[in-house]
C-alpha cells in the first residue's frame, strides 16, 4: 500500500497542456510549422530550455530556444491566469485529503508560472509540499528522478511507500527512476504506446479511486 502522493501539475491537475500548445504554436506557425502531438509527446514534463531546445531541432524554425521562449512565455502567461482544473481533480485531492493522505505536487513548471497557474483554485491549499522545476535542490530535470524525490523528503515519506500521477512519459521515467509506483493519465492523442512502463495506465480521473493506494 502506498502512504503518500505526488502529482504532476500540468495535465494532470490543471488542464494547460491545450494552452502551451497554443502559445507554441502561436509563435513557431510563424514560420509555417506545426507543433503537433507527435512532437509534443516528447516535450511534455520537461524543463523549459530542454523542451523548446528540441522543438527548434525538430521543426527547423530560425530561433534559439531562449529566443522561442521569450516570444512564448507572454502568450503562455496570458493563457494560464485562468488555467482550468482537469475534470474530477479537485474532487480526487479532497478524498485524498479526507482520507488524511499526504501529498506534494512535483511539476517541472517555474514557481512563477505554478503561482500564475493555481491562483484561481483554493484547494491547492491541500498540499503539504510543491516542487517546482526551479527549485535549488532539483539538480536535474525530469526524467530524472531528481523533483520526486525532493518532493518525497519534503513530505517526510520513503521513495517506495509514493504512488505519482502523471501524464508525460518523461514524467513516469522519472517517477520509475525515484522508485515509486506511476499512474499515467495521458492525453487521447498522446498514444498510450508511451506509457507502457507505467504501473497502471487511465483514460481520466472519473476512472481512478482512492483504491489505487492499495497497489
Amino acid at each position: 500500500m502506498k502512504t503518500h502522493v505526488l502529482f504532476d501539475l500540468d495535465g494532470v491537475l490543471l488542464d494547460t497542456e491545450g494552452l502551451y500548445t497554443q502559445a507554441t504554436q502561436a509563435v513557431v506557425g510563424r514560420y509555417g510549422k506545426t507543433y503537433d502531438w507527435a512532437l509534443k509527446v516528447q516535450t511534455m514534463g520537461r524543463e523549459a530550455r530542454a523542451s523548446a531546445r528540441l522543438i527548434v531541432e525538430r521543426l527547423d524554425v530560425p530561433l534559439t530556444a531562449d529566443e522561442l521562449l521569450a516570444e512564448r512565455n507572454p502568450i503562455l502567461e496570458a493563457l494560464i491566469a485562468s488555467s482550468p482544473a482537469m475534470a474530477g481533480a479537485e474532487e480526487f485531492v479532497h478524498r485524498l485529503a479526507a482520507k488524511g493522505v499526504p501529498m506534494a505536487v512535483a511539476t517541472s513548471s517555474d514557481r512563477r508560472l505554478y503561482d500564475i497557474k493555481v491562483r484561481p483554485h483554493a484547494w491547492f491549499a491541500r498540499f503539504a509540499a510543491v516542487v517546482c522545476g526551479d527549485d535549488p535542490r532539483v539538480l536535474a530535470k525530469k526524467p530524472a528522478p531528481d523533483i520526486f524525490l525532493v518532493a518525497a523528503r519534503d513530505l517526510g515519506a520513503d521513495p517506495a511507500q509514493c504512488l505519482v500521477f502523471e501524464d508525460s512519459p518523461a514524467g513516469v521515467e522519472a517517477a520509475l527512476a525515484a522508485g515509486m509506483r506511476v499512474v499515467a493519465l495521458p492525453a487521447p492523442q498522446a498514444g498510450r504506446e508511451h506509457y507502457a512502463d507505467a504501473h497502471q495506465v487511465f483514460s481520466g480521473w472519473a476512472d481512478v479511486s482512492p483504491a489505487v493506494l492499495d497497489h
